[in-house]
């Protein structure tokens, strides 16, 4: 999923970007740097190769949540996953339009009912077996039996009747109804011999044996928690080997540290969490053998409220204040949030104002609200809608609730995200107006109380992926947890039945201009209730040295980001800047500097992309 990668938070997010955050997807997020380091310097922490190897050390500012494709819905494990396992499909790094991957070819029948694949056969697993059509049916199927297998991807396969591989090289998925993804299936491939061995999918976390056998063009040899993830190129990888012998992602808690590291040639790409901030891009730029990227990214950066956490067996749980129930309450809060003011003093331009889901960098998707709907910024409209609610102020100015003790709300915050922490500020200004008071949780895991419904609001966010059906589904009330111990692939409780049918009429939507406009009323939908304020679309502001780093491709080529990408171009072409090999292995380029300011996608943790579990704004894919 690139889940994409939660925020986080992937979803951070995908997969808030709480750490499961919850990841893409992840998510997610984090922002993955990359680098060439000296082997002395990675084999100091024991995370680098054998003298003469070019290794690419990229800086995260996310830890990994799972190494198992099965549960991990950050940022960073989805991208080690698309590195190591082969998808159905790909993107194509230039425009995002499906290309093949371990599929070569696919077509459905008439009905679009039946769905037939042909399954490369130049593609091996690392322990040298032939990679089969069996191998995906396994995976599919094992998603749809096992509901911990089902824990991050389980949305692509919840309306699959069959999968079935009559032979090697053929693939035959029969649906319940029409599925418009079959195109864009998200979800890692693994190899059967290997994984039918293991006996509880919800706590393998396939992090004990190594190396682990993939099929993608890295493989993971190493990892060590709260550190690094290390893998090595597979020399035998169909499409051919990575120019860098190892790839490592390296995690810094603290983004300077990171920035530090990139200015001292132990790390060749830093990206922040999830992007660099303004002053750490601009310290940059300028400087020797230092490249700047900056683009519109394919991040949503927002705020969540608690809608009332609960399972789908209708069990309520967790704390979250009882005013944010009614929707005039949630409404008013996001007319008191100045989003220009968000981007550019917190963002200082890097971002555009947010709205819907979807970044403006997939326009087909892409939402606003009409005028009469949009929530502008109007602190006084907004007081006035709190007083009508029953929310009024007492002689000191002070909000009271129902039960008469003043709000107070509580926000999770991603202590390694600086926007948290600033738009947070801002909000206590803002909200403190309206006499309503806020108190900034700022945590390093934001996953366990996300979890548990302990929060009011958290910041939140996601990677949104080509296809935006993942980050669409995990509001959805198929993604609750079946009960309070469980963990659904819902992003943060909502469960709505209006949603719910919008959700179910797109995905069976075949013609292009009517899902889209479909997947816009589910935007709306969201924007309505108020459960969700996306306030900016970040841009992708990373940096990487180009003493190290002679070329690079960006997703899309012409003005995108290098990490987390929906597919492994960026590593996979890397070009090491003394190879004399300048051919980037793809269709984009290396040059990536800075591209308008202007307009942004938000980060991390986790929409369209992400379609990953829980993971804070900063943990989605």
């Amino acid at each position: 999923m690139n889940r994409h990668d939660q925020h986080g938070s992937g979803r951070t997010a995908h997969r808030p970007w709480r750490t499961r955050l919850l990841a893409a997807a992840g998510a997610g997020a984090l922002l993955l740097a990359s680098g060439a380091v000296a082997p002395s310097v990675a084999a100091k922490e024991g995370d680098g190769g054998d003298g003469g190897d070019k290794v690419l050390t990229v800086a995260v500012a996310q830890s990994v949540d799972s190494l198992s494709p099965f549960l991990a819905v950050r940022l960073l494990s989805t991208s080690i996953h698309r590195l190591t396992y082969e998808y159905l499909t790909n993107y194509d790094a230039k425009d995002n339009h499906v290309i093949p991957g371990l599929a070569t070819e696919w077509k459905s029948s008439p009905d679009k009912l039946t769905w037939t694949y042909t399954i490369r056969s130049d593609s091996k697993w690392s322990d040298g077996e032939q990679a089969t059509a069996e191998d995906a049916a396994w995976t599919f199927n094992t998603m749809m039996t096992d509901p911990g297998a089902a824990t991050a991807n389980g949305s692509f396969v919840g309306n699959f009747a069959e999968v079935t591989a009559p032979s090697p090289t053929q693939l035959v998925i029969r649906l319940k109804k029409p599925q418009a993804t079959m195109t864009a299936l998200d979800v890692p491939i693994v190899p059967k011999h290997v994984w039918e061995k293991v006996d509880d999918f919800s706590k393998f976390n396939n992090d004990k044996d190594f190396p682990v056998v993939g099929n993608g063009p890295f493989v993971l040899t190493d990892y060590k928690p709260d550190s690094y993830v290390r893998l090595k190129a597979n020399k035998d990888f169909w499409r051919g080997a990575p120019k860098f012998d190892e790839l490592v992602f390296r995690y810094y808690k603290d983004q300077d540290a990171a920035v530090a590291a990139l200015r001292k040639g132990e790390v060749s790409f830093v990206a922040g969490s999830p992007s660099l901030t303004p002053a750490q891009a601009d310290s940059l730029k300028g400087e020797e053998n230092i490249r700047v990227n900056d683009a519109p990214g394919r991040r949503f950066y927002a705020l969540a409220t608690n809608p009332g956490a609960r399972a789908k067996d209708g069990t309520r749980f967790g704390d979250g204040d009882p005013s944010l129930l009614d929707q005039r309450v949630r409404n008013a809060l996001f007319m008191a949030v100045d989003r220009k003011a968000i981007v550019d003093k917190v963002f200082q331009g890097h971002a555009v104002e947010g709205a819907g889901y979807i970044p403006p960098r997939f326009s087909s998707y892409f939402f606003e609200p009409s005028g009469e709907q949009e929530l502008a910024y109007d602190p006084a409209k907004a007081a006035q809608l709190l007083d009508e609610a029953g929310y009024r102020t007492d002689s000191d100015g002070k909000r009271l609730g129902k039960d008469g003790k003043p709000l107070d709300y509580r926000i999770l915050c991603h202590a390694t995200d600086p926007n948290d922490k600033a738009v947070g500020k801002y909000l206590q200004e803002w909200w403190g107006e309206l006499g309503i008071s806020v108190t900034l949780n700022c945590l390093d895991n934001v996953t366990d109380p996300w979890l548990a419904g302990k929060y009011d609001l958290a910041f939140d966010g996601w990677s949104v992926n080509p296809d935006p059906d993942f980050v669409l589904s995990i509001h959805t009330c198929a993604a609750l947890p079946a009960t309070p111990k469980d963990t659904g692939a819902t992003d943060n409780f909502i469960c709505d039945k209006k949603y719910d049918d919008l959700y179910a009429r797109q995905l069976g939507e075949y013609d292009a201009g009517k899902r889209a406009a479909i997947v816009k009323q589910m935007q709306s939908r969201l924007y309505d209730t108020g459960y969700m304020n996306v306030m900016a679309y970040p841009n992708a502001v990373e940096a990487y040295r180009t003493d190290q780093i002679e070329s690079i491709t960006t997703m899309p080529s012409a003005a995108g980001n290098i990490y987390g990408q929906d597919g492994y171009w960026s590593w996979w072409s890397a070009v090491p800047a003394d190879s004399g090999d300048s051919s980037g292995g793809s269709s984009s380029t290396g040059t990536v500097i800075g591209i308008a300011a202007g307009v942004v996608v938000l980060v991390g943790l986790g929409v369209l992309f992400a379609v990953r579990r829980r993971a804070s704004a900063d943990d989605r894919e």
